[in-house]
């Protein structure tokens, strides 16, 4: 699938005929996707898109029109949370992540990443993620998923129109079941 198809810039249908010449007069009309431009007031489209993964094996990480929307609310999300951390800086680890980047990196085939409704990231400057969990915990910022992974935060939202569970969990490391709550 052509990039261009996936971000809902074109649409080819079935029975289309393929028309070499055509098409990359097509590709190169569109207009490149600036990811330094911000996406929010303190997030760029290329944090919330980058995955060291995806950069290594060199897989497409670009997210289509629906991963967009969603990446716009975890982006404001993550203002909130910004405030509530005093504005301290917040180093995103992870946002949106393609099926086969999250496949690389070991992620659920469920994973709130490829839907653009998730963000690993810490904020060293307000404190250690245990603390940046337990603030965002006790805070009345809504997620689905709050989960103080080995290293980083994990926040994710609800898919639009879905509640949100309120699931706060611990997982100390890779193999790790997943604990209730946060635990330090």
């Amino acid at each position: 699938m052509l990039i261009a198809e996936r971000m809902g810039l074109i649409r080819i249908t079935s029975g289309a005929r393929f028309n070499e010449n055509l098409a990359w007069q097509l590709v190169w009309s569109i207009p490149t996707l600036d990811l330094t431009l911000p996406f929010s007031l303190h997030f760029t489209l290329e944090e919330m898109t980058f995955s060291e993964a995806a950069a290594r094996l060199g897989l497409d990480n670009t997210p289509g029109p629906s991963v967009m929307a969603n990446l716009k609310l975890v982006a404001a999300s993550m203002e909130k949370i910004r405030t509530l951390l005093g504005d301290k800086p917040i180093v995103v680890h992870s946002g949106y992540r393609s099926a086969e980047a999250n496949q690389a990196v070991g992620g659920v085939g469920t994973s709130a990443h490829c839907r653009g409704l998730a963000c690993d990231f810490v904020c060293p400057d307000f404190g250690t993620p245990a603390e940046v969990a337990l603030a965002i915990m006790k805070s009345n910022i809504e997620y689905d998923q709050l989960i103080l992974e080995y290293g980083w935060v994990h926040f994710g939202l609800a898919q639009e129109g879905s509640l949100s569970r309120h699931e706060v969990l611990t997982k100390r490391s890779p193999k790790a079941a997943y604990e209730p709550g946060i635990r330090v």
